[in-house]
């Protein structure tokens, strides 16, 4: 694997606001790359733009559940600075869902920024990669999505949905010269995650977890997945039958 700086490049990066998508931003940012950032809150980005080299964070405030403006802001980013590289598609959050207080509203919510968010900003960017043959989408999902967790029908649900649609993308943009990656991130210091009421194995610091994706980023594999000894761990649970598995999980989270 090339491990060399890549040239300079136009990155778009969704949910840049906080947490790591926000660091993720300021790295590359601050290794030479122009960085589009979008996000709904319009002064959080451009605080963000301000801990940058200048000029080299570029804010777009955008909701992502408004396709529409999701290709509208495509094509602005594109119009302004030429043609995007790659595209993080990080915008999403974290709703506790148990079984005590099941609301359907809460899980459509999810859905409609976690999933159908992603989706519309995968639809402008594959026509546009399409047609030029090459660009890079990177997903960021969760450790969440390999199996079912406590508290996680909805979140989970939703990184569950955007493994699959990932995998199922990726053999048709490996043939339109599109690399499609996923990102499965474990416990991230966030403002998101300070809100677990339960300890958190393996917790990165933002600072670490985007240096591990900013790696794979630059590397040729499929999944980026950090920290690494907690993710494989996750990978051997996924693979229990359901008679040892719930046992497992009951015990751990203490369900």
């Amino acid at each position: 694997m090339n491990n060399a700086k890549p040239a300079s490049r136009l990155i778009w990066i969704t949910g840049a606001s906080y947490g790591l998508g926000r660091e993720v931003a300021l790295q590359l940012a601050r290794r030479g790359d122009r960085v589009a950032v979008s996000a709904r809150s319009a002064d959080k980005l451009k605080g963000l733009a301000g801990e940058a080299p200048e000029g080299s964070i570029l804010p777009y405030e955008l909701d992502v559940t408004d396709g529409q403006a999701t290709a509208d802001t495509v094509a602005r980013i594109e119009a302004e600075h030429g043609p995007i590289d790659i595209a993080l598609l990080n915008a999403g959050t974290h709703e506790p869902v148990s079984a005590d207080d099941f609301k359907a509203e809460k899980l459509r919510e999810l859905v409609e920024l976690n999933l159908m968010g992603t989706a519309n900003c995968l639809e402008p960017l594959l026509a546009t990669f399409r047609n030029r043959r090459r660009g890079q989408i990177a997903i960021v999902a969760s450790v969440a999505g390999y199996r079912g967790l406590p508290t996680s029908a909805a979140y989970g649900a939703t990184k569950a949905g955007l493994i699959n649609m990932a995998e199922s993308l990726k053999p048709e943009c490996d043939r339109l010269g599109v690399k499609m990656q996923i990102v499965n991130p474990g416990f991230v210091r966030t403002p998101l995650t300070d809100r677990n009421p339960f300890p958190m194995p393996f917790l990165m610091e933002p600072e670490d977890a985007a240096a591990a994706l900013i790696r794979g980023l630059d590397g040729d594999g499929f999944e980026i997945t950090f920290p690494k000894r907690f993710t494989y761990l996750l990978k051997i649970l996924r693979c229990l039958p359901y008679a040892l598995y719930f046992p497992m999980i009951r015990r751990a989270t203490k369900q």
